[in-house]
């Protein structure tokens, strides 16, 4: 990456390919456009090509396309599986990527899958950091996510002008993985969150208190919270439209679970949730937005939903 002055203009800033455009990753990727950055991206479904092109990138055809002159390879996948499948393979990243790219994965994955693709892509001279974000659609959009970094300093220096772009809490939390083992514990701590809410919600509706109300004077104090924040409205109007999906934040207590199984991590509230979660997308809500945890609440203390 070249911050060198060309002839009296500004920086030069880094050729980006942006790899999976989903809720996350199409508002993200627009930022950097907006931000001047060059971005070519590659993802499945062509509405979300058509979106970046849209906003000034190039869409094309292939991962091997997307990633062949950039000097940033940002990937943005719903789990570990995905982002092996894009990494690896004679179509895949590494073997399409040039020596000396850096891939920020943005994706949350397990740690041990970050470990993994860095050290294969070291193989191939390219370097990877783990990045993944909290923040949700909001985040994304308003640019404010927290992005937790697992790998080298030297590469996370390199990729911060980029992140700072993207997010306003960008810390580098240790080697390859811990990026990914933080996420797992701001997903751990997000779950429990919303569940908490969503049994405060039904606790305060089944009192025959003003909800919107009670929320306000409560998230002024300290049961106040970003998550509280953040999903009020979706409580109110009781409006589940995915920012984060439950499908998703399964994977992600998965991750948590297991992480925590393997350091010797007793997690009893962590685990009821995850069940809590699971059971919901066992219900056929894994579509809908975390916020619904409280649909399973709601079914708990013996209401109808919808």
């Amino acid at each position: 990456m070249s911050n060198n002055l060309q002839s009296g203009s500004r920086p030069t800033r880094p050729a980006v390919a942006w790899i999976g455009l989903g809720i996350m990753g199409s508002p993200m990727s627009e930022n950097l456009i907006k931000a001047g950055y060059d971005v070519t991206g590659f993802t499945l479904e062509q509405d979300k090509l058509d979106r970046l092109s849209a906003a000034g990138g190039t869409a094309v055809k292939s991962i091997a396309e997307a990633v062949k002159d950039a000097d940033v390879i940002v990937t943005m996948v719903p789990a570990s599986p995905q982002v092996e499948a894009i990494a690896y393979g004679p179509d895949g990243i590494l073997e399409n990527a040039r020596s000396g790219a850096l891939i920020v994965d943005m994706s949350s994955i397990t740690p041990q899958t970050s470990v993994d693709l860095a050290k294969n892509a070291k193989e191939k001279g390219i370097r990877v950091i783990d990045a993944p974000v909290s923040g949700g659609e909001a985040g994304a959009i308003e640019a404010v996510l927290s992005i937790m970094v697992g790998g080298e300093q030297a590469d996370f220096d390199e990729a911060k002008p980029l992140l700072d772009v993207l997010g306003k809490t960008i810390v580098l939390c240790g080697p390859h993985g811990s990026g990914q083992t933080v996420k797992a514990a701001n997903q751990l701590i997000v779950a429990v969150n919303i569940q908490a809410c969503a049994e405060a919600v039904v606790f305060l509706e089944k009192s025959g208190v003003d909800l919107k109300a009670a929320l306000d004077v409560l998230n002024g104090g300290l049961a106040g919270s970003t998550v509280l924040t953040r999903k009020k409205d979706n409580f109110l109007n009781r409006d589940f439209k995915p920012g984060f999906r439950i499908d998703l934040h399964h994977k992600d207590m998965g991750i948590v679970t297991d992480a925590a199984r393997n350091v010797g991590a007793a997690l009893p509230v962590g685990g009821v949730v995850a069940q809590l979660v699971a059971s919901l997308r066992a219900q056929g809500d894994g579509g809908l937005d975390h916020s619904a945890l409280l649909r399973s609440v709601e079914r708990l203390s013996g209401n109808q939903v919808a």
